[in-house]
């Protein structure tokens, strides 16, 4: 059965939210249901970045967006006392409001002045967290944060995986609609000319604050759903690390498309953990490292492109060989 490329996306993103559905019965592991809901999180905040990059943009810095979403959710839920399931989207407001506020005065940089000035903004956050911000962030030593259910509840783990899962889910609805959309069309007409872009009637600054804006609000999301996860918040949430992250997710699965944050933190997260189950320490940050060389320069589509390829390889390979023409004398 010969299927179209549309029809393989369809099934396959039918079969891998099936798989998700019934993960955690696969396991009664809890070390692994924990490490399922912390993916999908990162699949938000990898998925958060590539939407920015869709436009032409990048940053150096998205952890400090991550980390603003998850303070200000955090506070709003502990001084209100909200719910974390309405501060998680109320904190990531905050931080698309800062998004937009740093936006303002960068967003007409080209792609690699902007994510210095992202990188830089993240080292200021931080610095402001366990400094004038003290009092009310806890400094280095951080402050507890709301769980998004209450450990008394039996199967919270299981509630909670289920929750992160259906958020994990909208928010790739909501980039796959945007993405198709006018705004999508728009992005992507910026990021590839922008002077044919302003010659047919895009504002370049106006959608690429939009885009900040939204790449912004999905990080915040993906940094309060992650501290109301874990229950705790330090100051090491705007770690160079984790700006670091999302880019290596979106480049080893495929910069500009839908499934490659996706795959890309599936296939690093499980390398990850396994480098780790095996006994390699340090040395996992070289493997990762090799690997991602490799990927850029064999697939430099990311590993999204990686069917395709074999797709061309296998029809080329059942080719039957073209007879020779036979030199008349």
């Amino acid at each position: 059965m010969n299927l179209t490329r549309d029809e393989m996306i369809r099934y396959g993103t039918i079969a891998a939210i099936a798989l998700a559905v019934v993960a955690p019965f696969l396991t009664g592991n809890l070390f692994l249901l924990n490490l399922l809901s912390l993916m999908l999180i990162f699949i938000i905040f990898a998925s958060a970045w590539n939407l920015l990059a869709y436009s032409g943009q990048g940053s150096l810095g998205h952890a400090a967006f991550f980390g603003i979403g998850a303070y200000a959710s955090t506070l709003i839920a502990v001084n209100s006392g909200i719910s974390p399931y309405i501060s998680i989207f109320l904190g990531a407001a905050v931080a698309a409001g800062i998004g937009i506020l740093i936006g303002l005065t960068c967003v007409r940089l080209k792609e690699w002045f902007l994510a210095m000035v992202t990188f830089g903004f993240a080292i200021i956050v931080q610095t402001i967290t366990v400094s004038l911000l003290t009092p009310i962030t806890g400094g280095w030593d951080g402050i507890a944060s709301p769980r998004l259910l209450s450990p008394d509840i039996t199967g919270y783990q299981l509630i909670e995986y289920y929750s992160i899962l259906m958020i994990t889910i909208a928010s790739i609805v909501m980039i796959w609609y945007i993405l198709k959309s006018r705004i999508g069309l728009a992005f992507s007409a910026i990021r590839e000319n922008e002077l044919e872009a302003r010659a047919a009637g895009v504002d370049p600054v106006r959608y690429r604050l939009l885009a900040f804006a939204l790449s912004a609000y999905l990080a915040g999301v993906a940094g309060a759903l992650q501290i109301h996860h874990i229950g705790y918040i330090t100051p090491e949430i705007f770690g160079v690390d984790l700006s670091f992250w999302p880019v290596t997710y979106v480049i080893f699965g495929g910069v500009g498309t839908l499934a490659g944050p996706v795959i890309g933190t599936i296939i690093l997260t499980i390398i990850w953990e396994g480098l780790k189950m095996a006994g390699f320490t340090f040395s996992r940050y070289i493997i990762v490292g090799i690997l991602l060389i490799l990927v850029i320069i064999f697939l430099p589509k990311g590993l999204v492109d990686l069917p395709d390829k074999f797709y061309k390889w296998w029809t080329h390979r059942k080719k039957p060989e073209q007879p020779q023409a036979v030199l008349q004398e």
